[in-house]
């Protein structure tokens, strides 16, 4: 098993050597990586850089990462605007997602971009231009809103699914000429009206792929899951409130009812629920939640896991934190082992295949 760390530090390669964990290679030393996205069959790898002088960069690997080539990143056109008055200029590269020969992704301030072999990335205009953006998309924690996540339906690449932070959850179907907010049933309990149709925050979404209908998403203000499509959402945080706050989100593709989510405490204290680091899990749509604790962490635990820091495979889960330690099951979450730390924080976690 091979797990890609995207750092503040630079992109780190740790591969399992019998109980042990090591850091196999190191990339973009000291840079900061913001995404890492390997397309389906892991033939080519992306990773975006965030870098406080140089600006956004995004480079790919064709070699499984022994090499890497820089490649043009998305540019806004001098005509957008994120507001009047403030030209748009790419701040962030947070997401990306591939669909045959198109690529897409998701930036900050809330641009969308969409590339094939043929051309560059091109902004996305139409969304770009949906007339909720200039007033009613606003940054989350960051200057301007960001597209954190882009879900694909596995059948229809057509229809499409993004994640805002903060403006909520936009539709696609026919391949991102039109869009659509889907919100209904979430709530945005910092707003006057908790249930606009724009301007909510979901952390985190996935759609499952083996039941395309079934969205969840890891909110500001709770977990929330739909079962048509994203046409209606129903809050299933846990009763006793633990997940009603956190980032981190992962689902079992071939099962709608299991999801997992690492709680954290909340909006003005960003640090684990209880100061316990756990996983909890759902297997039955979110009726109910285990929580587990994760014995070798800290008593005291101030660590946090954000956005893209969750990742699964058949039933290996890891997660990384924000004070630089990694940890990883074999049993879907059942039991946990910290396999390293003293690492930079962590921003990403991709299980290699």
């Amino acid at each position: 098993m091979k797990v890609l760390l995207g750092t503040t530090k630079g992109l780190l390669t740790l591969t399992e050597e019998g109980p042990n964990w090591r850091v196999q290679q190191v990339d973009f030393l000291g840079l900061p990586v913001s995404m890492i996205h390997s397309n389906k069959d892991n033939s080519k790898t992306w990773v975006a850089l965030a870098i406080k002088h140089w600006g956004v960069k995004l480079h790919q690997s064709e070699d499984h990462g022994q090499t890497w080539k820089e490649i043009e990143a998305p540019k806004y056109p001098t005509s957008a605007l994120v507001r009047e008055g403030e030209p748009a200029t790419l701040g962030l590269i947070w997401s990306m997602a591939s669909s045959g020969d198109r690529q897409w992704i998701g930036t900050e301030p809330g641009g969308l971009f969409v590339s094939d072999q043929a051309s560059g990335f091109q902004l996305v205009q139409s969304l770009w231009d949906h007339p909720s953006r200039p007033r009613h998309w606003f940054g989350g924690g960051r200057n301007h809103a960001g597209i954190h996540s882009i879900c694909l339906h596995p059948q229809n690449p057509n229809r499409i699914y993004i994640g805002v932070s903060c403006a909520g959850v936009f539709h696609s179907d026919d391949g991102g000429t039109t869009w659509s907010p889907k919100n209904r049933g979430l709530r945005a309990d910092y707003l006057p009206d908790p249930f606009v149709e724009v301007g909510h925050d979901p952390h985190r979404l996935e759609l499952c792929r083996s039941h395309p209908h079934v969205l969840w998403q890891q909110n500001h203000c709770g977990v929330f899951r739909s079962t048509d499509g994203g046409e209606q959402w129903v809050d299933v945080t846990s009763k006793d409130e633990i997940g009603r706050y956190g980032f981190a989100l992962t689902i079992d593709h071939e099962n709608p009812d299991r999801a997992w989510i690492v709680p954290a405490e909340s909006d003005e204290c960003r640090v684990a629920k209880d100061l316990t680091l756990m996983v909890s899990r759902t297997e039955d749509g979110g009726k109910s939640w285990e929580h587990i604790r994760i014995s070798d962490a800290n008593d005291d635990c101030f660590d946090l896991t954000f956005r893209h820091a969750f990742d699964r495979h058949a039933t290996s889960m890891v997660f990384g934190t924000t004070n630089g330690n990694l940890y990883v099951s074999k049993s879907d979450g059942d039991q946990w082992m910290r396999a390293h730390s003293n690492l930079p924080p962590i921003h990403v976690c991709k299980i290699i295949r």
